[in-house]
């Protein structure tokens, strides 16, 4: 290098040492010593593991890469303080791996980072219930099965990743499961049928015989992503024989992220925790880096890879008990969660407005402004339903619509007939409309009284379903912040105590809890103060002629944070949110209803 370049060469080593203690905080320098930075390529750069390990190994072996998170700069390791030296000379200012095939530019560094991007992979252990049995099957019997792979005919499946053949079963790799109702003409070929007389010979898995067979073919650079096995579709354990390459498979729950190195004519086994509660994957790439057990790196090549995963139809639900991705522990939880909402709803709602109708009426019969304003933008002609209408309190006042409401309270609704309202009785879950008949839909306090996520979304998917396209509907549910930006509610004001603008809201220092399902309780709300809870009971209190309580009835509700029943409007596709806001103590939505666009 002549003089110039080796001046031009400095002034950029100098600044790409600044560079990388400002991204790292590790001292670079023109001193040797074993670690190596990769000043200009790294994570954010597009660099990898396998790229870095391809080049340098050539120097000598590796005992560290790091591939800092976020960070245009990656650091390699090397057990000899030489072996860096010689790869410090040769690749400097030379080798184009960095950004747009420029050369990368190096320094020595006195330590490595801390954390890494592969800092959780794990090498040298195995998640609970994998076995890995090296060479399960000789050269010749992997002749043999490799022999079965004829992925020309129509029975072979076309991957995005890879060539794939099913045998008794169709493996469906949209949801990982199977139709169990749909078998296959074609079997298991009995040339596999030596696999369980070995298995059965030399494990305890004894009387494990497949009905299901999936045959991959991997091409060079192509993996898996990562998922577990519907637990309802398969029996325990999972079989996969790996033929022709090694790979290296990844099992992943929580942080944990354990590498696992599968040679050709292994046989992996996934039972228990490993098969129910990990996910497991593979990365597609051309090499794996490998960590061995002296704690270097190597480069694991790739090849044509062929797998025979074989599995057992399982008949029934899974009662396994790694509830977090059990499909048959979700839907049982679902279906008791959904009857014990509807249980609450009917004690701590239908019943609660039944006995409480004439007050409600004596004290809610005021309209809100905003409200108002929303129904008195309709043109003449219109189409208004009132969604858990009440008592009525905005039917009628738009002379130029044809509006009715309906409610889940006769008594309410007697209240509605009297004043000479058009409504009817029916469950905001189930409108009794033809779609698309409604120009607006309003509904008003009502969504907050259905006790789970699932009911309140269906409740506003069928409001969107009746309303015309172009349609708007207007939501209001009560805010667990009566206090936003310093502003205390008319609801928290009915409280004395709360009126003046210098004192704080009153917040309940316990909640006393009362039964609502079977082995369910629920926090009663402390009525004027400030919510602690979301999913509450608060209680409505009639009074005698003397004012005193003659009668205390909880009503359910699940009051809404910021931001939460936008979100929950934003899961419908055919709705746009025109308005979101925030009125007196009730988050409020305005909708749109929108044709849904084709992807």
């Amino acid at each position: 290098m002549n003089q110039k370049c080796a001046k031009k060469m400095e002034r950029k080593l100098n600044k790409l040492k600044h560079v990388v203690f400002k991204e790292t905080g590790i001292v670079c320098s023109l001193n040797p010593t074993n670690n190596i930075v990769i000043c200009n390529a790294g994570l954010v750069n597009g660099l990898s593991e396998e790229t870095i390990l391809e080049h340098f190994s050539v120097y000598g072996t590796l005992n560290n890469i790091v591939l800092v998170p976020g960070k245009s700069c990656s650091f390699v390791s090397y057990v000899e303080l030489d072996m860096a030296c010689k790869a410090y000379e040769a690749l400097n200012g030379q080798l184009p791996i960095a950004q747009d095939n420029k050369p990368v530019y190096l320094l020595y560094a006195e330590r490595l980072p801390q954390h890494s991007i592969d800092s959780r992979k794990v090498w040298d252990e195995l998640p609970g219930g994998l076995v890995i049995l090296d060479d399960f099957i000789t050269e010749n019997e992997e002749k043999l099965l490799l022999s079965l792979c004829c992925f020309d005919d129509s029975l072979v499946s076309q991957m995005k990743n890879r060539q794939v053949r099913h045998f008794g079963y169709e493996f469906r790799y949209d949801n990982n499961n199977v139709d169990k109702d749909k078998p296959l003409d074609e079997k298991i070929p009995k040339e596999c049928d030596f696999l369980w007389k070995r298995l059965h010979e030399n494990t305890d898995w004894k009387q494990f015989v497949p009905d299901q067979l999936t045959v991959n073919h991997y091409s060079l650079g192509q993996g898996i992503p990562h998922h577990v096995d519907t637990h309802s579709a398969f029996e325990d354990p999972i079989m996969s024989l790996s033929l022709n390459s090694a790979v290296v498979i990844a099992f992943k729950r929580d942080d944990r992220d354990i590498c696992v190195k599968l040679p050709p004519r292994s046989l992996c086994i996934m039972s228990g925790e490993t098969r129910y509660d990990w996910t497991h994957g593979i990365i597609p790439r051309k090499s794996d880096v490998v960590l061995s057990n002296t704690g270097s790196y190597t480069l694991l090549p790739r090849g044509i890879r062929v797998s025979f995963t074989f599995r057992k139809i399982r008949q029934g639900e899974c009662n396994c008990q790694y509830t977090r991705n059990c499909d048959s522990y979700i839907r049982k939880n679902n279906s008791e969660l959904q009857i014990a909402a509807s249980e609450i709803e009917r004690l701590h709602v239908i019943d609660v407005y039944e006995n409480i109708a004439l007050h409600f009426n004596e004290t809610r019969n005021k309209p809100w402004p905003n409200v108002l304003e929303f129904v008195n933008s309709f043109d003449v002609g219109s189409v208004m339903l009132d969604v858990g209408c009440g008592n009525g309190k905005y039917l009628g006042k738009n002379k130029h619509v044809f509006d009715v409401g309906c409610d889940t309270s006769c008594a309410l609704l007697d209240v509605c007939k009297k004043n000479g309202f058009e409504t009817f009785l029916t469950n905001c879950l189930q409108l009794p409309f033809k779609d698309a008949v409604a120009d607006g839909v309003i509904s008003i306090a009502v969504i907050h009284h259905l006790a789970s996520e699932e009911r309140r979304l269906q409740a506003i998917e069928e409001m969107i379903r009746i309303l015309k396209v172009d349609g708007r509907a207007l939501i209001y549910v009560w805010a667990k912040d009566q206090h936003k930006n310093n502003e205390k509610t008319s609801y928290i004001k009915q409280d004395r105590k709360n009126r003046k603008s210098d004192t704080d809201v009153v917040v309940a220092d316990e909640n006393s809890e009362a039964p609502v399902s079977k082995g369910m309780t629920l926090p009663v709300h402390v009525n004027r103060t400030q919510f602690k809870h979301k999913d509450v009971l608060v209680p409505w209190r009639l009074k005698n002629q003397q004012n005193t309580v003659e009668d205390t009835f909880l009503r359910f509700y699940h009051v809404f944070e910021e931001n939460e029943l936008s979100d929950l409007c934003s899961k419908l596709e055919n709705v746009e949110i025109e308005r979101c806001y925030y009125d007196q103590g009730n988050w409020c939505v305005v909708l749109r209803k929108t044709l849904i666009k084709n992807s």
